[in-house]
């Protein structure tokens, strides 16, 4: 049977979720590169697969695609049920999804690649300037979900009791991208627990940046 095909570029953060949940459901996959800044994502190759242009993007064994991280996510939720991203009760899923959403909805789009880039061409942001928008937009929402964390009883080892799921991924993924942006997490220490706690398990370290193909 074919396998799986992940599109995706090592560093990309989107990326690393989807390879975390692919690991965490061992799923074995092809992975494909796109190398965000010599433009391969803007071939026509790629674009005849996506036509948007972004990673990561899925290709699942019958041929369907799948963009967007978030909906990738859940797309593998529902053809390889176990073990779940997500809690088995209606207010569960609504929690981590809700808490996934705060990094993949409030501060990913503010702080892609695509987005960095723009304040630099269009309005000459120089790297100081481009470093304080993005930790500007990090702490917008890691002040709030860092309180929403501490102070909920559903909070476990993890985001959602004892068993990682989407949430995790998505804070994973984030704080891997804060480091590039010196990012100071001394006045998060429940998502810093709980970032230790998920890389202490194989999926996250086996799908973390440094370890791919394409790693640079």
């Amino acid at each position: 049977m074919n396998k799986p095909v992940l599109h995706n570029y090592f560093r990309s953060s989107t990326s690393y979720r989807v390879r975390i949940a692919l690991e965490m459901k061992g799923i074995d996959y092809d992975y494909e590169a796109l190398h965000l800044r010599h433009g391969e994502h803007r071939g026509q190759a790629y674009l005849s697969i996506n036509p948007q242009g972004l990673v990561p993007a899925l290709v699942w064994t019958d041929g369907t695609m799948v963009a967007q991280s978030l909906a990738i996510m859940e797309f593998l939720e529902e053809m390889v049920p176990d073990p779940g991203l997500l809690p088995p009760d209606p207010a569960g899923r609504a929690r981590v999804r809700m808490l996934s959403q705060m990094i993949g909805c409030d501060i990913h789009p503010l702080n892609n690649l695509r987005v960095l880039g723009a304040l630099r061409e269009r309005f000459g942001a120089d790297d100081a300037a481009v470093g304080d928008w993005f930790r500007h937009w990090v702490a917008e929402t890691f002040r709030p979900m860092e309180a929403m964390l501490a102070g909920s009883p559903q909070t476990g080892t993890f985001c959602h009791g004892e068993r990682p799921g989407m949430a995790d991924i998505c804070l994973v993924a984030q704080v891997t991208n804060n480091k590039r942006f010196d990012v100071d997490m001394a006045p998060y220490p429940t998502m810093r627990r709980i970032h230790e706690a998920c890389m202490a398990l194989e999926p996250f370290g086996k799908a973390a940046p440094p370890n791919q193909p394409d790693a640079e």
